[in-house]
């Protein structure tokens, strides 16, 4: 498993990763596995740590930094959306009177199962 970028090189954690994924939405695509990433303003994770979700785990494997200008699709539907109009739009919807912008940073955070 190789990691973009070592923990070393990351900034404090701005959250704490109980709240990653809180949307019950959100959840419900996590557990069906349908999304397999999330996306925030702030660090909430760190690489290997667990998020238990409805009494499931899932681990971090990845957590780094990405500007919204540089989304596609994919990443979209590592999201649980078709694409990356159709992330925009919930993203926005969340936060009334956020400009989307290009420059703009999230960190990333990619996750997956624990397996049993």
């Amino acid at each position: 498993m190789t990691n973009q970028h070592n923990n070393q090189e990351l900034p404090p954690k701005t959250c704490t990763i109980d709240k990653l994924v809180t949307v019950p939405e959100d959840i419900e695509k996590v557990l069906a596995g349908k999304k397999t990433a999330t996306r925030r303003n702030g660090r909430y994770a760190d690489i290997g740590e667990i998020m238990t979700l409805q009494g499931k785990d899932f681990v971090v494997e990845n957590v780094y930094s990405q500007a919204l200008g540089e989304l596609t699709d994919e990443h979209a539907k590592q999201e649980g959306y078709e694409n990356v109009e159709e992330y925009k739009e919930s993203i926005l919807s969340f936060h009334p009177g956020m400009p989307w912008l290009p420059q703009m940073r999230v960190w990333v955070h990619e996750f997956r199962p624990v397996s049993e």
